[in-house]
């Protein structure tokens, strides 16, 4: 169960007013927390969990919800061998989380192509610029409202069998 979990309880000792859910799916233990604290969320699981490696930041498209974004942040410990996701919500109305970039080097990349591709702005990233589309492109390919034939058509109207 998540709630047995040493990073779960310690997290919930911690930042009790900032945990909006956990759950073990599978084995796989899921902390979501609010954006405001995921910087400190982060910086415990790192520096008192020895979780050492940030394997990637993403995000997932909740189209017609509220808060419609979740960036999703896969941490494991290499001496632990233990792996741990961490959700924030995001709302379209404010589009943006603090950057990890401070935590570890590799959230460069891993938030880089989560702007480029879901449009979620990371707050004091030393260099967020687009790296897999062109600097000129509109839009972002991995949003559900993103037109299926690209930024230019009309959205597929067709049958899809």
């Amino acid at each position: 169960m998540a709630e047995n979990n040493r990073a779960v309880v310690k997290l919930k000792e911690r930042f009790a007013d900032s945990i909006l859910d956990c759950k073990e799916f599978r084995g796989e233990v899921t902390v979501t927390v609010k954006k405001e604290r995921i910087l400190e969320v982060l910086k415990c699981l790192r520096d008192d969990l020895r979780y050492n490696f940030l394997t990637d930041v993403t995000a997932v498209d909740y189209l017609g919800q509220d808060p419609r974004f979740m960036v999703v942040y896969n941490l494991y410990s290499i001496p632990n061998k233990d792996r741990i996701r961490i959700k924030a919500p995001v709302t379209e109305n404010d589009c943006s989380i603090d950057s990890a970039t401070a935590l570890w080097n590799t959230a460069n990349w891993l938030e880089r192509e989560t702007y480029d591709l879901m449009g979620i702005n990371f707050k004091n990233h030393p260099n967020l610029v687009r790296i897999l589309m062109t600097d000129d492109w509109v839009g972002h390919p991995l949003r559900k409202d993103y037109p299926l034939q690209g930024p230019d058509r009309e959205p597929y109207k067709g049958r899809l069998s």
